[in-house]
């Protein structure tokens, strides 16, 4: 579904089926929608929805292996993702809407890739830890090498977007920690909560 942010109008349903479908990044310009299709035969393809008045899905990257968390570049030339093809999850770079070259910018496991706001950089996580790798995509596309920006127990994406966020500065990452000691170590079930409510 879609709907205006600052609450006019109605929801509009986009799409509907039997594969779960976990949108990951809109176009800069708004116009496109790329999304990752999890279904029951398959681990995760990457789809590209066009909205506008002839509304269109077609599948962007499928293949056998797992593929997910597609972010936009800043100017909306690039896609980065994550795949598990080498037989972990790394971190990868591809033109949109293509056909182009394919580059791998994690080198020791990766997931959770976002762009800085600036293009400049590509973000990802690696464990416990944050990473950051220099990109340049004017002409075409080359990366360099990963680096660690800092360290921390932080709660990971379930389905491979990010967990977090950046400032528009790029500067500050937003993130949420676990907090270990407040697991809770037993449940309480309530019976009657409306009879319960009532009473009170």
């Amino acid at each position: 579904y879609s709907k205006p942010s600052d609450g006019s109008g109605s929801e509009e349903r986009l799409f509907e089926g039997e594969t779960h479908a976990h949108v990951s990044s809109w176009s800069p310009d708004g116009k496109t929608l790329v999304y990752t299709e999890f279904g029951p035969v398959f681990s995760g393809d990457i789809w590209v929805m066009t909205l506008g008045e002839k509304m269109e899905r077609r599948p962007w990257l499928g293949t056998p292996f797992n593929e997910r968390g597609p972010r936009f570049s800043p100017d909306g030339r690039w896609l980065a993702y994550v795949s598990n093809e080498s037989g972990r999850d790394e971190v990868y770079v591809q033109p949109f809407p293509g056909p182009g070259g394919k580059w791998q910018v994690s080198v020791s496991g990766g997931t959770e890739p976002v762009w800085s706001h600036a293009g400049s950089e590509i973000f990802f996580r690696s464990g416990d830890r944050m990473m950051a790798v220099s990109v340049a995509s004017g002409g075409g596309f080359s990366a360099g090498a990963p680096r660690v920006l800092f360290e921390g127990r932080f709660v990971p994406s379930r389905r491979g977007d990010a967990a977090y966020d950046v400032s528009p500065d790029d500067r500050r990452f937003l993130l949420v920690r676990r907090d270990e000691q407040s697991v809770a170590t037993r449940l309480n079930v309530v019976l009657n909560l409306s009879e319960e409510l009532k009473r009170r």
